[in-house]
């Protein structure tokens, strides 16, 4: 099958939950997902084998951080990225375009594209929706994503209206340069839909990018500080509009309890930085709820982080252990509670798709949440 396509599984008959899968030259992602976020190349923390034996499918890169460090070039004689990191299984570069509104005080923009100001050490950069293409088949990436830019939130609506219009004709040049070789032999692009909360604007950029015919479609400049009803409300609107055989993609999402919202509303992948972010502040996910280890209610909780994962902190060492490593600021916190989150992540993405394959996600869904929230009530 064509690099990037999606077959869809089963419809569920309760809401617009699906379950498919996506396939790559390296391997088939079975769908709903969730994709660890490695931005230089690896997952904070976790070492390649032990990602892999957490069960995750796919990771991502981000593109603007490899091309400055170690450089694109050494990571295409390295045979891509698969092989510099020893990963050898799926994975998808961001374009480069999140850094247009994270860094956006050391660049410019401009029609032809973005200037930056490397964070690394000061000097100029220029990234245009033909270079970012270019940057990511050197990359190597089986998914690879149109430079777009994330529109802010706050942003007035002729601010957002012109962000859109901008990233719509910033994908026509991206998929242009992207099908002047046969990188799609081995390589999908996926476009991005932007229009930050405006439902017109949404509308528009969602039925203009479905027509440009992108092998799948993200929803991007989400997870950018807008109210959890925004975003719900973004993926309502922009679902019906989206093909029903190709993949949807909610870009830098990945709280629990987004993942089931996002599911319910017809979303097939997720990523974000939060599992290993938060775990190398102290906080785990847990069925039964959030911790943060480093409390003193621990010190003496010999008890593993979560009875129903099997993930080598929970299976090796207790709360006050961990609490412990927390408190003397050891090193090896770091890995073991990243690894816990990561674990969390992709075993309650296998409980979804579980309950997607036996038309019960409704209840799945509210017999985790009476878990989940039972600790905070």
């Amino acid at each position: 099958m064509k690099c990037g396509s999606y077959r869809l599984i089963k419809k569920s008959f309760q809401c617009k939950a699906r379950l498919g899968r996506v396939y790559t030259a390296r391997g088939v992602i079975d769908t709903p997902v969730f994709m660890p976020v490695g931005t230089q190349g690896t997952v904070k923390g976790v070492a390649t084998e032990y990602l892999k034996s957490s069960g995750a499918q796919i990771i991502l890169a981000n593109s603007y951080h490899l091309y400055l460090r170690p450089g694109t070039e050494i990571i295409k004689k390295a045979g891509g990225i698969q092989k510099f990191n020893s990963w050898n299984k799926p994975m998808l570069t961001d374009s480069g375009g999140f850094q247009i509104f994270s860094l956006n005080d050391i660049r410019k923009l401009s029609e032809e594209g973005a200037e930056f100001r490397s964070h690394i050490d000061g000097s100029a950069h220029f990234f245009s929706p033909e270079s970012s293409m270019r940057i990511q088949k050197d990359i190597g990436a089986d998914i690879i994503m149109c430079f777009d830019e994330c529109t802010p939130y706050p942003a007035e609506y002729k601010y957002a209206k012109e962000s859109m219009e901008l990233s719509l004709r910033w994908a026509k040049r991206c998929k242009t340069e992207f099908y002047k070789d046969n990188a799609f032999e081995t390589q999908a692009l996926f476009g991005i839909i932007q229009g930050s909360v405006y439902d017109d604007l949404r509308k528009q950029s969602a039925l203009e990018m479905t027509d440009m015919d992108f092998t799948g479609y993200a929803i991007g400049g989400v997870s950018v500080g807008e109210p959890k009803e925004e975003k719900e409300k973004v993926i309502e609107i922009v679902e019906p509009l989206l093909p029903e055989n190709k993949a949807r993609y909610l870009m830098g999402v990945g709280m629990p309890e987004d993942l089931w919202e996002g599911v319910e509303r017809g979303i097939d992948m997720f990523d974000c930085v939060i599992p290993t972010r938060n775990g190398r502040n102290g906080q785990v996910f847990t069925s039964r709820g959030k911790l943060n280890i480093r409390n003193a209610e621990f010190r003496e909780d010999f008890s593993p982080l979560d009875p129903e994962c099997n993930c080598p902190a929970c299976k090796g060492y207790s709360k006050a252990y961990l609490n412990h490593l927390v408190r003397a600021q050891e090193s090896l916190y770091l890995s073991l509670l990243s690894l816990h989150n990561i674990y969390f992540m992709v075993n309650l993405m296998s409980k979804i798709r579980k309950s997607l394959e036996n038309d019960t996600f409704l209840e799945a869904k509210k017999e985790f949440f009476d878990k989940y929230y039972k600790r905070q009530s």
